[in-house]
């Protein structure tokens, strides 16, 4: 009789070899979550989750003309304390996000057949779509399809996003990124160029278009598991569907001892775009900013189409772009984190959870 494990190698082959992700599966009808998309109990969210009174502070960046110091200050405890934040007046065209999200439903909602040929598991292709990274790997699969796109890519891009993908990364690599990194290196009290010029976190640039269809089971499954970023910066696009939580210390309403970790929701706000700090930059930051593990849960309404934007080295850097803290003050008692590179930190995120990772490369 086969194995447990040998019947689910072949659940998860057959699941690849269609290339329809898991549109597929709710194109088809299904009724019910597969059993390889099951999730342990203790990873799902709670059916009666703690009620809180936390937000998932909104910073307005158009104010930074008159009122900068303001806006730094605002940045610097966002970035300190929970390590999201939302942004309005970011200076990005409504019309430049609005053609992103219709981009990427686009690419998913088109027939199988006009997808095939960009599904692969070839890390070395810079355009590359998939369900589940780590679908072989993982102990379970997620309820979520992606479009990852390395800016800019040798290869043709899908012909759903080639008009508009490339001009929406130049906007948030040239006008957003530059303005978050100036003032988050001033958070820091360095110069608003620093981040960007002397450690090269705008040099690489990705995009990572997610599809979440409508699950019929959402209690059973995740559209993305816990995780940080292995990056300096993430700005994301999220439609009105939300499901993006982040893990977060809640203090209880009496302002007294500090509660357990709790997943709290980061709902969309119209207009705003969602930044958070990755692994690269709470290392650079000497553990000053927070890389805060995140996750998206299954809903039974869909579909949530996002675009995820990674401020990282280029790849051909990675294993030579050193990461280390900046110790700007006597105050900070030293580095906390050992020198490391990009690469690295990139490779370790893939192989243990991300708050083993953290404790990994502090001294």
């Amino acid at each position: 009789m086969a194995s447990a494990d040998h019947l689910r190698a072949l659940d998860l082959k057959a699941f690849d070899d269609t290339r329809a992700g898991v549109k597929g599966l709710a194109d088809g009808g299904v009724t019910a979550v597969p059993s390889i998309f099951h999730h342990p109990p203790e990873s799902l969210p709670d059916s009666a989750p703690q009620p809180h009174r936390f937000t998932v502070p909104v910073i307005d960046l158009s104010a930074a003309g008159t009122t900068r110091a303001a806006v730094v200050a605002q940045v610097k405890e966002a970035a300190e304390t929970v390590g999201f934040f939302q942004v309005v007046g970011h200076g990005v065209p409504e019309a430049a996000t609005a053609a992103m999200l219709a981009a990427a439903r686009g690419f998913f909602e088109q027939p199988v057949e006009s997808k095939a040929a960009y599904y692969t598991r070839d890390l070395a292709r810079r355009v590359r779509y998939q369900s589940n990274l780590n679908l072989f790997k993982s102990r379970a699969a997620n309820w979520r399809d992606t479009l990852f796109m390395e800016l800019p890519a040798p290869e043709e891009l899908p012909a759903a996003c080639r008009g508009v993908a490339p001009e929406y990364a130049r906007l948030l690599q040239q006008g957003l990124g530059r303005t978050l990194l100036g003032l988050l290196s001033e958070a820091l009290g360095l110069r608003p160029g620093h981040l960007e010029e002397e450690h090269g976190c705008l040099d690489g640039v990705s995009l990572a278009c997610h599809y979440y269809p409508a699950c019929p089971e959402p209690q059973l499954t995740l559209g993305t598991p816990r995780h940080s970023d292995a990056d300096f910066l993430t700005v994301l696009l999220q439609d009105a569907v939300g499901g993006l939580q982040i893990l977060v210390d809640l203090e209880d309403k009496d302002g007294g001892e500090r509660k357990q970790a709790a997943w709290v929701d980061v709902p969309p706000v119209a207009g705003a775009l969602v930044v958070n700090v990755g692994d690269f930059l709470q290392i650079m930051s000497n553990g000053r900013f927070k890389s805060v593990e995140h996750r998206v849960v299954a809903n039974a309404v869909g579909p949530r189409v996002s675009v995820a934007c990674f401020f990282r080295t280029d790849r051909t850097a990675a294993s030579t772009t050193v990461l280390e803290p900046i110790v700007v003050a006597d105050g900070d008692g030293g580095a906390r984190y050992g020198s490391t590179t990009a690469e690295e930190v990139v490779q370790r995120h893939y192989k243990v959870s991300s708050a083993l990772q953290q404790q990994h490369f502090r001294l």
